[in-house]
């Protein structure tokens, strides 16, 4: 099991009041004021609060290399994609690559406990049964699990593709409050992924997340962008043994969010 940590640049508060010439840094009354206002918007608008930074743990298990000798293709460039775009969110990202459903189980368990704020977890993977976290930490706090992993063998008419995240079914998430589980497609299908570019469901949502973010959009919200835009790609879906048929997708996210959850760029 390997993990690779980015870093995300520390939120510290300075207790001085620096002035140069008509030009003055925020003490640390002021910041306090900010949080304090902060806190009240959240309350009136029902959003998550996220005062912590970083703003929680991001962790992506990035399984490319399995036992029978296969390899996910275009997986890297999904881990990459999402590893950028959330320590550009504000999170400490956490990259395990290649483990087996018991290294996962214990990933979740232990990192877990890491989580500040806010929990994202990234399966790319094939479809691994009993999935879960210890949400005893978590509670009151925004869980979003995105799976890019098929659901089952049957494929949507109409996609552009090379390859599928088919097997058995996707990792399962235990149902509790304020938990948003992204699914790539939806049950009984395929899940498209690119051996280049990555797959439709993984760079679509960080392509919106990176546009819609900034302006205060969201998560929901977004996914619904996401969703518009992987349903309306389209093209030739290709099989090792040689076949070519047409194919679609249609991601399907399910939540028990009690609040909005808006994640923000965080500038250095």
């Amino acid at each position: 099991m390997s993990h690779h940590i980015f870093p995300v640049d520390t939120f510290s508060i300075w207790r001085n009041v620096c002035v140069q010439g008509h030009k003055s840094v925020l003490c640390s009354c002021d910041i306090e004021s900010q949080a304090h206002n902060e806190l009240i918007h959240c309350y009136r608008v029902r959003r998550y609060m996220l005062a912590i930074r970083p703003v929680g743990l991001c962790m992506i298990i990035n399984n490319n290399n399995f036992k029978d000798g296969s390899q996910r293709r275009g997986t890297d460039k999904d881990a990459q994609s999402l590893a950028e775009v959330f320590s550009w969110l504000g999170f400490r990202v956490l990259m395990c690559k290649d483990l087996n459903k018991h290294q996962m189980d214990q990933a979740l368990t232990f990192q877990v406990l890491e989580h500040g704020d806010a929990f994202i977890c990234s399966i790319l993977s094939h479809g691994n049964k009993g999935v879960g976290c210890d949400q005893s930490v978590l509670t009151g706090k925004p869980k979003v699990f995105l799976i890019q992993a098929c659901q089952g063998s049957n494929i949507q008419r109409g996609a552009q593709l090379m390859e599928t995240d088919d097997d058995t079914s996707p990792s399962t998430i235990p149902e509790d409050a304020d938990v948003l589980v992204a699914m790539a497609t939806v049950e009984d299908h395929v899940a498209i992924r690119d051996p280049f570019d990555g797959s439709w469901f993984v760079q679509s949502l960080c392509e919106q997340l990176k546009e819609r973010c900034p302006r205060g959009e969201d998560i929901v919200s977004i996914l619904h962008f996401v969703n518009n835009d992987v349903a309306h790609r389209e093209g030739p879906l290709h099989f090792q043994s040689g076949e070519v048929k047409p194919a679609r997708q249609m991601p399907e996210p399910k939540f028990t969010l009690t609040k909005k959850l808006v994640l923000q760029p965080q500038h250095s």
